[in-house]
This record gives C-alpha cells, sequence and structure tokens, in this order.
C-alpha cells in the first residue's frame, strides 16, 4: 500500500529487456515493494546507490513507457505506523490517460486529463486520483476528463513540469469508489450515479 506522496525523483540509468534502473537517495532491500510512476514494483539487486526493479511484459503493455526516462516518482512501501497522508493507492495502474488540456488559472495550473470512457465511473468530484503516483483531488468531472489544479510547488517537483498536451499517464482511480460503485450496482447492464450512491447511503 502507498499514499500517493513522492518519496523523490529518481534519475533513470537504464531502462533495458524489461530491467528498469535507478539511482536514488533511497536504499531498498531486494524483495521490497516500490511505486515507479504509481505502478508497484519488485526490486530485484540493488548497490550502495542503485536499485533495479523487473517489469513483466504486462506492465511494460500497460504503462506509460515513455516517461519511464530521465526522472521518474518513487515511494516505497507505506510500513505499518508510517504517517498517514495522501489517499490509499495500490500501486495498480487501472489505464493509461491523456494531457488534453494546460491552463493557467491564477497562481496555479490546470490540467484536464482525458480517459477511457470505462473508467470515467470512478472518477469524483473532489475525490482522490492518482497520476504517475502523486495523489491529487479532482475538481471538475466531464464525461471522458477530468480537470486537477495544481499549485507551483508540486507542477516544479514532479512530472508535471514535462507534461504537455498528449502526454499519457499512469492512471488509479480511487480505491473506495471502486468498491462502492460495485457494492451498488444492480448489474452489468445498468448504470448508477453518484447521486443515486449518495441517496442509498442516506438510508442507512
Amino acid at each position: 500500500m502507498f499514499t500517493g506522496l513522492i518519496r523523490e525523483m529518481a534519475e533513470v540509468l537504464s531502462l533495458k529487456n524489461g530491467f528498469l534502473t535507478l539511482k536514488a537517495k533511497y536504499s531498498p532491500k531486494v524483495g521490497d515493494s516500490i511505486a515507479i510512476n504509481g505502478a508497484c514494483l519488485t526490486v530485484v539487486r540493488f548497490t550502495s546507490d542503485t536499485f533495479t526493479v523487473e517489469l513483466s511484459p504486462e506492465s511494460q503493455k500497460v504503462l506509460a513507457i515513455e516517461n519511464y526516462r530521465s526522472k521518474v516518482h518513487i515511494e516505497p512501501a507505506m510500513m505499518m505506523g508510517d504517517r498517514f497522508e495522501g489517499h490509499i493507492v495500490q500501486g495498480h495502474v487501472d489505464c493509461l490517460g491523456t494531457v488534453s488540456s494546460i491552463k493557467k488559472n491564477g497562481n496555479s495550473t490546470d490540467f484536464y486529463i482525458s480517459l477511457p470512457n470505462k473508467y470515467s465511473k470512478y472518477i469524483i468530484p473532489k475525490g482522490s486520483i492518482t497520476i504517475d503516483g502523486v495523489s491529487l483531488t479532482v475538481n471538475e468531472v466531464n464525461k471522458d476528463s477530468f480537470r486537477l489544479t495544481i499549485i507551483p510547488h508540486t507542477i516544479e517537483n514532479t512530472l508535471f513540469k514535462r507534461y504537455k498536451v498528449g502526454t499519457k499517464v499512469n492512471l488509479e482511480t480511487d480505491m473506495f469508489a471502486r468498491y462502492v460503485y460495485n457494492m451498488f450496482k444492480k448489474d452489468d447492464s445498468s448504470s448508477l450515479s453518484w447521486s443515486d450512491v449518495d441517496n442509498i447511503m442516506a438510508r442507512y
């Protein structure tokens, strides 16, 4: 389990034959789980200042591999007793999103992210979303996209400063949104809005 709070930006040394080697201040051990751009991966070897994780063919097919270069977000798995911030993140990437628009908004910047329709039902206004491993709050939900408002500090210290229109990103929707939706849906053919869920919850 992770929180979506980035530990550091690690330097990509190589990505070859499914092995990703990073240089970082953080020193994991073999077998440790670590989220890299939001994907939970396993450490298979390490040196004094580097470590290597292995990406399966499935991971390489699902992830936005173009972002696994130069710098990447890393977050070690949360340990019992750690301070909990961000939100509960599993490190299981649901799908790829695409940056569809970037607009200045006062002292912040709005990023609009499009995603496959089948996952949009898990995006909740003022709910949580993980973008390349970063825990963020959704400000607005549209039919096939959502809006994030990013402050300058986040942009400067994450991959957001590198994003442009057309950039692919790893998306993990909120775990509780997925669970609640599937608990209350009637069958595969019926649709359930978040207003419906609110009404159901109000009865208890």
